[in-house]
């Protein structure tokens, strides 16, 4: 399996921790985050991942070299002239993955004790387009799922904005943990072009196609988008065990 790790973001609700380094590069542990997703990707069995690159790209990729694998190779995809979003650097990051693999794909902003393999292994035990690892927890934008946790919609608890893909008698809300699987037969799909969201994709095609959900339960999962929630984190993470901390790798 490939991966692409999504580490272009301009990181702007982390200022001041981003005024000098891009989102990817701060700290947790003493590791930067993008240190943590390479090798709990490479512990996962990954073969190949793509690095988006755009904010402080000269940075990121000097951290790419200093990060060894001779288990996975690390190749960089330059969005430098433009930041595409999840789904343009999806698409834009298209000719790089091995053309009949499906792709892992992480938010380089997220630390989480999830187990990736036994993720790969429920994305492989249907024949769906997309898995999407979610978690009951406090958020104001719900993906909705119905009772077979296929994705069937979306909706903003703050606004009340709502959009359903799939009918269903009991819609189910789940925050989205940023970890997704794809298959390489979405790029035949793909009709968006330039910078879009992948979210907005994903709902498009969930009229059509399977995209199922992947509860997870009982792991941690942080993400550091603000100074506040960056200081929970590490608080959290350094007072685990170091058998708990293994686990985020």
């Amino acid at each position: 399996m490939n991966a692409m790790l999504f580490a272009a973001g301009l990181g702007t609700r982390l200022k001041p921790l981003t005024n000098d380094k891009p989102k990817a590069l701060i700290e947790v542990n003493g590791m930067t985050m993008l240190h943590i997703a390479l090798r709990k990707l490479e512990n996962a069995g990954i073969s190949k991942t793509v690095v988006n690159v755009h904010h402080f790209s000269e940075l990121v990729m000097e951290e790419i070299i200093r990060f060894k694998s001779d288990k996975m190779e690390v190749i960089v995809s330059d969005e430098s002239d433009q930041l595409l979003d999840t789904g343009g650097g999806l698409l834009k990051a298209r000719p790089l993955f091995d053309a009949n693999s499906p792709v892992l794909l992480y938010n380089v902003d997220i630390v989480t004790t999830a187990n990736l393999k036994d993720f790969i292994a429920f994305h492989h035990s249907y024949d769906g387009l997309v898995s999407l690892m979610i978690k009951k927890r406090p958020t104001s934008r719900h993906l909705l799922f119905n009772e077979h946790i296929e994705l069937a919609g979306w909706e903003n608890l703050k606004t009340g904005e709502k959009i359903i893909t799939k009918d269903t008698s009991n819609y189910k809300g789940f925050g989205f943990q940023g970890i997704h699987i794809i298959e390489p037969r979405i790029f035949d799909l793909i009709i968006e072009s330039g910078k879009f969201p992948i979210i907005e994709l994903y709902l498009r095609l969930s009229r059509e196609h399977t995209l199922m959900g992947y509860e997870s339960r009982n792991d941690l999962w942080f993400d550091i988008g603000t100074p506040e929630k960056f200081e929970t984190t590490r608080k959290t993470i350094e007072q685990m065990s170091e058998g708990e901390k293994r686990l985020l790798f």
